[in-house]
């Protein structure tokens, strides 16, 4: 059989476009116009290519990457790989997914979490924050929760947008995943009030980390 090609793969994206799929994505700051069902549909078929999905990536197209992310294979890539990955990420979507799909299931994700945690590019400090969230939840063991509840308290109130919006879900996973310390998680979110007027649809739960909490507390048996 033969082997996908790249130009194969864009030619089947360009033909899943749709214009309304576009107009919503942008709102988001994601420039491509293929529903994300699709594009999951597309990797189920493909399998693992980490040598298609490399040279997806390398096209700089918004659905070729995402398709990328779900087809490559995480751990092949070096860090300095990810890394370079990450800061090639132009828009929320691929960034997101580039950190879910890949760079946790990386051997290099915990040492990468650290690196970024203390990066100058919010984007690139965001991605370090939703890895430590992650943490906070699977082994917490590796952090010091006391310490990041500091740099949470000084810092989340005036951090740019993606920063803060990490940094807020970091400190909702602490107070919903650890009793010691879910009064400070409380108060902290409370003081700062980050996200509390954030439009909520109906049946969704706030992201405003005091409501969050309670809510996560609240289903657990």
């Amino acid at each position: 059989m033969a082997e996908t090609t790249v130009a194969e793969v864009m030619a089947e994206l360009a033909g899943l476009e749709d214009p309304r799929a576009r107009e919503v994505n942008e709102r988001h700051g994601d420039d491509h116009g293929v529903n994300l069902g699709s594009l999951r549909a597309v990797a189920k078929r493909l399998k693992v290519q980490q040598d298609l999905a490399c040279e997806l990536w390398q096209t700089g197209d918004t659905a070729a990457r995402l398709l990328a992310t779900l087809i490559c294979r995480p751990k092949a890539f070096a860090a300095a790989d990810l890394d370079a990955m990450l800061r090639q990420a132009r828009t929320p979507k691929v960034r997101d997914w580039l950190v879910n799909y890949v760079v946790k299931k990386s051997p290099h994700a915990d040492s990468l979490r650290v690196a970024w945690l203390a990066d100058a590019d919010p984007l690139v400090a965001s991605a370090g924050w939703a890895l430590t969230a992650d943490c906070v939840v699977r082994k917490p063991e590796v952090l010091d929760l006391d310490a990041l509840l500091d740099v949470i308290e000084a810092e989340m109130k005036d951090a740019p947008d993606s920063l803060q919006w990490a940094m807020n879900t970091c400190l909702a996973q602490i107070g919903i995943e650890h009793p010691g310390l879910r009064a400070r998680a409380v108060d902290i979110g409370e003081r700062l009030a980050v996200l509390k007027d954030y439009p909520t649809p109906k049946n969704c739960t706030s992201p405003y980390a005091p409501t969050w909490i309670a809510e996560m507390v609240r289903r657990r048996p």
